[in-house]
């Protein structure tokens, strides 16, 4: 059973959702909030699988309700909703730690795809995209680190390799034909850098790879 809270300021868009939602006998709606501190202390409450994240609501913004999930509740995946599939709310939710996007007026059937996937741990977003998205809002990257991220020693000179195409949007189909390997061991080096620089998905490795220089815009 895959445990979602609902937050989103509009109750018929939440009343919606739930209609869709609960059609599936494995999900499970275990909470609803109205803005992003009630989301915040709901997912601390409940532990939900997967929350549907609004970001533009009042008190707390969904930005900062994800950064605080992602923080306090790490089992917790988000899913963005927005309405517009590229913009700056959705670049910094996925900075914040969402695994993902959906558009409001999704299909049900796309709807509940993406759910599903995040609880499986995959992103709702291809890491190409990610990297659109990055690059669009490139400027509103943070000024380089002075220091190195102490966490990319822990990686082969390999994995290293793996993490820079990752970052510039390969999927593991062409990060094998460019590193001539299985596709299989791209899967497996892709596990692995997830791990050591504890991140939550592929998603995060390319906003990773970006804000510690090893891919840059436009590079």
């Amino acid at each position: 059973m895959t445990r979602l809270l609902l937050v989103d300021d509009q109750s018929l868009l939440r009343a919606g959702f739930r209609m869709v939602l609960e059609t599936q006998p494995d999900f499970e709606v275990v909470g609803e909030a109205a803005d992003g501190a009630s989301g915040v202390r709901m997912a601390r409450a409940l532990s939900p699988d997967v929350v549907l994240m609004d970001v533009r609501m009042p008190v707390l913004n969904g930005i900062e309700a994800t950064r605080a999930i992602a923080a306090e509740v790490p089992t917790a995946r988000v899913l963005v909703l927005t309405t517009f599939n590229v913009d700056e709310y959705v670049y910094e939710a996925l900075r914040a730690g969402a695994s993902g996007f959906l558009l409001k007026d999704a299909r049900p059937a796309e709807l509940i795809g993406g759910i599903r996937a995040v609880a499986a741990g995959d992103s709702v977003l291809s890491p190409s995209v990610t990297r659109h998205l990055i690059e669009t809002f490139a400027q509103h990257l943070p000024s380089r680190k002075s220091t190195v991220d102490t966490r990319l020693d822990r990686l082969t000179d390999r994995e290293r390799e793996v993490l820079a195409l990752i970052g510039r949007g390969l999927s593991n189909g062409e990060i094998s034909d460019a590193i001539t390997v299985a596709e299989a061991t791209v899967k497996t080096h892709v596990r692995r850098i997830l791990a050591k620089l504890e991140l939550r998905d592929r998603v995060q490795v390319v906003v990773y790879a970006y804000e510690n220089g090893i891919v840059r815009p436009g590079g």
